[in-house]
């Protein structure tokens, strides 16, 4: 028998995505003891998406959600889909060759087809729109973004990029004198409703049968033969358990606590811009800086400039956040500086020490996926994809990913979040070079 425990009903935090939800209906709470053969820790994409992904298999699935789908990093982020899996890949090739490296290239590329794929197949409403920009700074970022250019083209990458002068990018693309340029993605990188996306991917996964719990917070997992996830109020047996809690995990699996930080970063959301808004992004692209604490920003379906960064490793929300927020953005956009700013709000990413997604097992039977460093929206697509494959006896990427060395971090709780700033602090000067 479980006790009941009083317990407070966490919702979305304030935020462009929670009040724009297209379907706020919510899933129930667990309430005593069921079986199944795949029980998933974590709402957000990693665990909605290995969920879906097995549910597709023919697997039985139940997913349990502490607070409401999508209410952590996924549905805080800035909307922004981008490839790539990890950061500087020959540093792993030691362990994983180049066949290794070759293959995390690739599911770099397809992890934004998932995305695109998945929208199509299950009819999912969130603003998908595709087009990216890296823009330069410095004159050494046009220099990297072009290797960069080079680099994907020769290893086959399928759709093109392509670099544009300063004048060109404000005129097509992105309309601010701050950049010297941008490498333009138009087809392969894009934006999207992050909540939105979600909550559609959950809703697809419980079509096929996933019984979805929210409100249902995981207080100790039993592993052995046969896993036992025990809630506040219910319990669930299975074959197989896939930890997905990231950042807001919290000390429920302390080992893999240890080798995440979570960082908090913050995002604005003006108010709809009208004809200003295509003024200062004509080409309605996603845009990232080449800084370390980077700048991120793109347009809403309702032409709000959503506009985030402020990469804090203390783990704190700056005490003004709105007013911090809009003096960057005003650094990128004085025009905007008669409008208003609606919404503001942050959130947490887990951070590796090497970038690099962290998946893994536990035990035989007991899975992770963990540590995007805030490059989580497509990149989750395809890691829950190779964990659902290992499940389904299809280890080769899994294994791949698998061997990598992820470190904890130093100094424990005490010490990490002090040391991280002061390193962060170093590459921010570095920034300014």
């Amino acid at each position: 028998m479980f006790l009941k425990a009083t317990k407070d009903v966490r919702e979305h935090t304030n935020s462009y995505y929670a009040a724009t939800i297209n379907n706020p209906s919510n899933y129930p709470s667990l309430e005593g003891e069921i079986t199944t053969d795949v029980c998933v820790i974590g709402g957000g994409f990693s665990g909605v998406n290995t969920a879906l992904e097995l549910a597709e298999r023919g697997f039985s699935v139940v997913l349990l959600e502490a607070n409401r789908i999508g209410w952590g990093a996924t549905g805080r982020n800035g909307g922004q889909i981008i490839g790539g899996i990890g950061h500087k890949l020959q540093q792993f090739k030691r362990r994983i060759g180049d066949d290794g490296i070759k293959t995390i290239q690739q599911a770099g590329w397809e992890c934004c087809e998932i995305i695109r794929e998945r929208v199509a197949k299950y009819h999912i409403d969130c603003d998908l729109s595709w087009g990216y920009a890296d823009v330069a700074i410095k004159p050494r970022h046009i220099d990297e973004l072009k290797a960069f250019q080079a680099e994907q083209q020769a290893a086959g990458y399928p759709y093109k990029l392509e670099w544009v002068e300063a004048e060109q990018m404000r005129e097509h693309h992105v309309n601010s004198k701050s950049y010297l340029g941008a490498l333009v993605n138009k087809d392969g990188y894009g934006h999207v409703h992050p909540l939105n996306l979600c909550r559609g991917e959950a809703a697809a996964a419980a079509s096929l049968g996933t019984q979805i719990f929210e409100q249902s917070k995981v207080v100790r997992v039993i592993e052995g033969d046969k896993p036992r996830v025990i809630t506040e109020n219910g319990a669930v047996t299975a074959k197989f358990v896939v930890h997905c809690g990231n950042a807001y995990m919290g000390d429920l699996q302390p080992k893999l606590a240890k080798k995440i930080l979570p960082a908090t970063s913050c995002v604005i959301a003006t108010e709809p811009l009208g004809d200003l808004a295509k003024d200062i992004m004509p080409g309605n692209l996603a845009v990232c800086d080449p800084n370390t604490a980077l700048d991120y920003f793109r347009l809403s379906a309702d032409g709000r400039l959503l506009f985030g960064g402020l990469s804090n490793y203390t783990g704190l929300e700056p005490k003004n956040l709105i007013g911090t927020m809009q003096a960057k953005m005003l650094k990128v956009f004085p025009e905007l500086a008669s409008s208003t700013v609606d919404f503001g709000w942050s959130g947490n990413m887990g951070i590796g020490i090497n970038r690099m997604p962290q998946l893994g097992r536990l035990s035989h039977n007991v899975f992770y996926i963990q540590a995007y460093s805030g490059h989580g929206v497509a990149p989750t697509h395809l890691t829950a994809r190779v964990t659902a494959d290992m499940i389904a006896q299809q280890a080769e990427r899994f294994d791949v990913f698998a061997k990598i060395h992820h470190w904890n971090w130093p100094g424990g709780k005490l010490l990490r979040r002090p040391g991280m700033a002061l390193g962060m602090l170093w590459f921010k000067l570095l920034d300014e070079l």
